[in-house]
């Protein structure tokens, strides 16, 4: 088998890099980080190419999937993207349209291709990374949470019209809570999550289909709203 994976070098992905080298899934990990990816590519016990992509521009979504449309590619994992913390009015608009670039259009268009693929080979399977955050508004990362709802919508769509299909290709949303990986850095997780708390003392927690939505347990509705 063989995998293609986005984001692969570090945190998520790169723990789905490992356990899929276990498994004996040769891999083809695609960043923007040559460096880390060689780096990577020696400690698994599995064939490994690496490919450098921006995956914020569209041309390098197309060209990384140019470069393995050959390769019979088993599991595509849609894990690369970022976010941005802050109020909305503070975030810088290039930021956000950045991170749609990156955690919405990349997916739009990596999954399409292989799809496409998928569906006339009879099998095949992708997984995109969404996130806890795809079911609630996230007040101070706004365009985030928004991207993830994308994600995890998009998903669940296409899942259910191959089921209609009866197509063995599955489309599935991972959706993780919160993990601790060097997508902390930029927005400062922990400060984001003492000001939830004070919202949510002060009973100003926003609403999300009539209930409040810091009321919502989060890993719950990943178990309640999960599929394969």
């Amino acid at each position: 088998m063989k995998a293609l994976i986005t984001g692969a070098t570090s945190g998520i992905g790169r723990e789905m890099a490992k356990i899929l080298a276990v498994r004996g899934v040769d891999l083809i990990i695609a960043s923007r980080d040559e460096k880390k990816m060689k780096s990577l590519a020696k400690r698994l016990p599995v064939a490994v190419r690496t490919i450098a992509v921006d995956l914020s521009k569209a041309e390098d979504c197309y060209r990384l999937y140019d470069a393995v449309k050959a390769e019979e590619i088993d599991i595509l994992i849609n894990n690369a993207g970022f976010g941005a913390y802050g109020a909305t009015w503070d975030v810088p608009l290039e930021t956000e349209l950045n991170m749609l670039d990156l955690n919405v259009r990349a997916v739009q268009i990596l999954t399409k291709l292989f799809l496409a693929d998928f569906r006339k080979r009879g099998s095949g399977r992708i997984l995109n990374v969404a996130s806890s955050a795809g079911f609630l508004a996230g007040p101070l990362m706004s365009g985030y949470y928004a991207t993830k709802g994308y994600v995890l919508r998009l998903s669940e769509a296409i899942s259910e019209e191959l089921r209609q299909e009866g197509s063995r290709v599955t489309v599935t949303a991972l959706c993780p809570g919160h993990v601790e990986t060097n997508f902390d850095a930029p927005f400062h997780w922990r400060r984001f999550r003492e000001k939830s708390r004070a919202g949510r003392d002060r009973g100003d927690a926003p609403r999300q289909g009539g209930c409040p939505a810091w009321g919502i347990d989060e890993n719950d509705l990943c178990r309640r709203k999960a599929f394969t």
